[in-house]
């Protein structure tokens, strides 16, 4: 009677339970967004787009035939992810710009670089995102977590907002997640000054704000062209948790991969950003929420419309709004008049 070699049949089941989990993660993450959309003459700018999702997208994007400008922090980071998009869909017309969230004058400055180079735009993806361990704030003052995720994005939509008007049909995306769910505005303490700083609590409040924003957006944009939708990627394995302790421990080989099947690829997670900055159903999207490609209705703190009005002045003030308006319409008509 034969008898399997015991090391050869661990081996063997191992492998046939890993390839029955990576049938089933692709599965799960959900099906691709419809490969028959273009993106030809649009221009498209995504923040955060040197990795994970939002890399994802701008790789979409480039193979869809669309002018993708990758808005980044990190150059050397971004200069790589762009080369590899270039190879990979033959598309040269992917440009690498920086844009640290955590600068309204870096933001001002990218702003102002692609105004000077281009008239369009008719995507604008607000991916990029942060979760801190510790409380750390911005060169601006901000708690990093609103301020990168929410207050960098609000200052960078505004200061963009004329030129998606000039090339309607456009679209805005805004990056949240499910946390919005547990989050909540301090309107008391909006920077999270006061008492022990809770990590968790620090980034449900960006992710709600980022869906106010949206909602409070929609409202202001009702009578253009200019769509407003806010996507939920789902858990999909990216970096966002690389500064919390458990990412740096044993606690990560444990937790991890009880996890790993039930995330998503970041290519499958950036499908709802591709779906709602190309598809025809959402051209009319004025806040509305997907998860999957999926409309879904809003929990009832993420509808608030006082905290929403409430949250878009203080944000108008944080960010010195007109201010940077101002310095980018003086410096843009001191370049026409030289």
């Amino acid at each position: 009677m034969w008898v399997p070699n015991l090391p050869t049949a661990i081996i063997s089941a191992v492998t046939a339970t890993a390839g029955g989990l990576c049938i089933y993660k692709d599965i799960h993450s959900g099906p691709p967004y419809d490969k028959e959309v273009r993106a030809e003459n649009k221009t498209v700018i995504v923040t955060g787009a040197s990795s994970g999702i939002g890399r994802e997208a701008a790789l979409e994007f480039a193979n869809r035939g669309a002018k993708v400008f990758m808005a980044c922090r990190d150059m050397s980071r971004c200069e790589a992810a762009r080369r590899d998009i270039v190879l990979q869909t033959e598309n040269k017309f992917v440009y690498c710009r920086r844009c640290d969230l955590a600068s309204t004058s870096s933001i001002r400055d990218f702003v102002q670089r692609f105004k000077s180079e281009e008239p369009a735009l008719h995507v604008l993806v607000n991916n990029a995102g942060v979760m801190q361990a510790a409380r750390r704030v911005t060169r601006d003052g901000f708690e990093e977590d609103l301020g990168v995720n929410h207050m960098g994005h609000f200052l960078l939509t505004n200061l963009l907002l004329d030129t998606l008007k000039k090339s309607e049909p456009s679209r805005i995306v805004i990056v949240s997640s499910k946390s919005h769910t547990k989050g909540k505005i301090h309107t008391e303490d909006l920077n999270l000054e006061a008492g022990k700083y809770d990590a968790r609590a620090a980034y449900d409040q960006s992710k709600l704000a980022n869906v106010l924003f949206a909602q409070e957006l929609g409202r202001k944009l009702l009578t253009t062209q200019v769509s407003v939708a806010v996507v939920d990627p789902g858990l999909t394995d990216t970096d966002i948790t690389r500064h919390l302790p458990m990412s740096k421990s044993i606690t990560r080989f444990i937790i991890y991969p009880l996890f790993w099947p039930t995330m998503k690829i970041p290519r499958k997670g950036a499908q709802v950003i591709v779906h709602a900055a190309l598809d025809p159903s959402v051209k009319s999207a004025k806040g509305d929420y997907y998860v999957d490609m999926e409309r879904k209705e809003l929990c009832a703190e993420a509808q608030d419309f006082e905290t929403a009005q409430w949250l878009w002045k203080v944000s108008e003030k944080w960010t010195k709004l007109q201010e940077h308006k101002n310095a980018i319409a003086e410096s843009m008509a001191a370049s026409k008049a030289a």
